[in-house]
């Protein structure tokens, strides 16, 4: 992606090198909801010494390391309970216009490592009740042992160009928002394999000299999307009216309405809108 990489101010950790000590970010999760404070008006990750200084009492908590030093926790609360006096829990789509790039980051990290250690509990294979592994993020079986480590789906986002036009696409039951097109990458399949299958099946055209563009990690649930750059081979535009109800071409300066900054289909619409001026 264009922007710098969260490592350079963020170093990822299974546990303190040295006693904590001050404040930590917290990333805490309610429902799928991330805790904010709203001191500041807009809302922020809370900087707190431990949750027990806001009164929260979490089902379970993971280190995640440091940002620029400062210790980074993860945590589960249980459901319904309330935010604590200042603060409120908010879906995390909505948190990214109001927090630090690399905060919002790290939420999506802390977000798919709570969803993996709550559902992974108890084993997989046998039902036993799993442990912690020492030395890596998983959770181990004492009965058979099975691990289970964080799980990403891989999926492919592909701009498909046609001389100075981009296909976009509205996904079935939709508002009115285009986007490029994208599918998760099936048992078997390369990653140029998988976005050739996707768009033939979604829109009837086939593509050629697929190129690999940025990536970006994307917690909605445990996504990796893999962004490619096109070329329109042959075939006409013909939407599946499953999952594709409308498709065409566009120019640079006739695009409808197209998803928000914080996405990689965004970030490729902008480049292809630049490489048009």
């Amino acid at each position: 992606m264009s922007r710098e990489s969260i490592y350079r101010r963020y170093v990822p950790r299974l546990r303190p090198e040295t006693e904590l000590v001050g404040q930590s970010y917290w990333f805490v999760f309610c429902e799928g909801r991330l805790l904010l404070d709203l001191a500041d008006g807009k809302g922020t990750v809370p900087l707190l010494n431990g949750l027990q200084q806001v009164g929260l009492a979490p089902l379970r908590t993971q280190y995640l390391g440091e940002l620029e030093g400062r210790p980074c926790h993860s945590a589960e609360v249980p459901p319904g309970i309330a935010p604590p006096h200042g603060m409120s829990f908010s879906e995390l789509r909505s948190a990214y216009s109001s927090i630090d790039e690399d905060l919002y980051l790290l939420a999506g990290r802390a977000l798919q490592i709570v969803n993996w250690d709550q559902t992974t509990q108890y084993c997989g294979k046998c039902g036993h009740k799993t442990e912690p592994l020492l030395g890596e993020r998983a959770n181990k079986c004492p009965a058979c042992g099975f691990t289970s480590y964080p799980r990403l789906s891989p999926a492919v986002i592909t701009a498909v160009l046609n001389d100075d036009k981009i296909l976009l696409a509205r996904r079935s039951g939709a508002r009115a928002m285009y986007s490029i097109l994208a599918g998760f990458v099936e048992p078997g399949e390369t990653l140029e394999e998988c976005l050739k299958r996707e768009i033939l099946e979604e829109v009837g055209v086939r593509v050629k000299n697929p190129r690999y563009f940025t990536s970006q990690p994307w917690p909605f649930p445990n996504s990796l999307m893999i962004g490619f750059i096109a070329d329109w081979e042959s075939g006409e535009i013909s939407p599946d009216g499953i999952e594709i109800s409308e498709a065409g071409w566009y120019s640079a300066g006739n695009l409808p309405e197209i998803p928000p900054k914080m996405t990689i289909a965004r970030e490729i619409i902008d480049w292809f809108v630049s490489c048009a001026h």
